[in-house]
């Protein structure tokens, strides 16, 4: 299977639409039942991969439309964990912060529904689907139960190791490991990434591993002990002043190009500058190109504009490889 050169994808999260959010809050209000919420995640789903589809990304995703927040979404399908109340995280932000109150186990497929739901809707051969990584459900987690929070992370990697295996079975192709807490505890890198090796073992299909606004310095000595296939990592925020450390990776990389923390739409040439900046540090047949993170928190005009002008900038450096013969890539499920 083959992509066009600069394959464009998204990171995960898009916004919900407006009338999707006023489903949700009539049914925690009672003034809707289940099937009519479920029935309008379905359609935002649809509309979300159409609008990805219509704009030219080349590999979508559903948004997570029916996830509230990345963490809690998956305790609540895991047994062993327990919600006591909201905690702040930010400003006026707040979202349920799990504990571990006993031993966990796998109960059955968490996400394998909604990826057979968006490959059914959409034209794309290839969707991206996204999972919480083991490290970071257990740094945003009470630990209640388990001698230690290493124990616990490797306790969920072999939970997501079987959510990802039952993902392969149904046909995915390309499943994204999110681990944004992974740089923020220097100390626990040894074991953290051995553990998010556990949570992909035995995987023969395309791993990707998303670290979002980190210190680089402490993740680049494990690029090559990470088995995933390519690092999904954030450059547009920071002004692209990290590229250097790209030089010499050995796996792919999904270059961030926009900004998600800014309501400014980058233009074209912009993006298309970034791209051929960061071919000087690696080949662009390694390269895929996304926004540096989720676009969840953006409205969702803009979104759809950033995401245009991320296409539209790839197809200005795509023009100059169609030049010297590069065209297509394979897609790799392993490096």
């Amino acid at each position: 299977m083959n992509l066009p050169i600069l394959p464009t994808t998204v990171i995960g999260s898009y916004p919900r639409p407006k009338w999707f959010r006023e489903v949700i809050k009539g049914f925690k209000a009672g003034r809707y039942d289940v099937e009519a919420l479920n029935e309008a995640a379905d359609d935002a789903v649809v509309a979300v991969l159409r609008e990805h589809e219509i704009v030219g990304v080349d590999i979508p995703s559903d948004g997570e439309m029916r996830r509230d927040e990345m963490v809690e979404y998956f305790a609540e399908r895991i047994d062993g964990f327990k919600f006591y109340g909201p905690v702040r995280v930010w400003g006026n932000n707040f979202f349920r912060k799990p504990a571990v109150v006993g031993k966990l186990s796998y109960v059955k497929p968490m996400i394998v529904e909604e990826f057979l739901f968006a490959r059914r809707n959409t034209s794309k051969q290839i969707i991206k689907v996204t999972i919480t990584g083991p490290y970071t459900i257990a740094d945003w987690s009470f630990n209640e139960y388990y001698d230690s929070k290493e124990e616990l992370t490797f306790e969920l990697a072999k939970i997501i190791n079987t959510e990802i295996k039952k993902l392969e079975e149904v046909g995915a192709l390309f499943v994204q490991v999110d681990e944004p807490a992974l740089t923020t505890h220097p100390a626990e890198m040894e074991w953290a990434v051995q553990a998010i090796n556990k949570s992909i073992e035995g995987i023969n299909i395309k791993v990707g591993l998303h670290v979002c606004y980190s210190n680089y310095d402490i993740l680049k000595p494990y690029f090559d002990v990470l088995k995933v296939t390519q690092y999904a990592l954030e450059f547009a925020n920071r002004g692209f002043r990290d590229l250097e450390m790209v030089k010499g990776l050995t796996k792919e990389l999904g270059l961030g190009v926009v900004d998600v923390h800014t309501r400014r739409v980058e233009d074209p040439e912009e993006v298309a500058r970034a791209i051929l900046k960061a071919i000087s540090y690696i080949e662009p047949q390694y390269l895929y190109i996304n926004p540096d993170c989720g676009l969840k928190l953006l409205p969702r005009s803009v979104a759809r504009a950033k995401l245009n002008s991320m296409v539209k900038g790839v197809n200005i450096v795509r023009k100059e490889l169609g030049k010297r013969g590069l065209s297509e890539i394979p897609f790799r499920t392993n490096i």
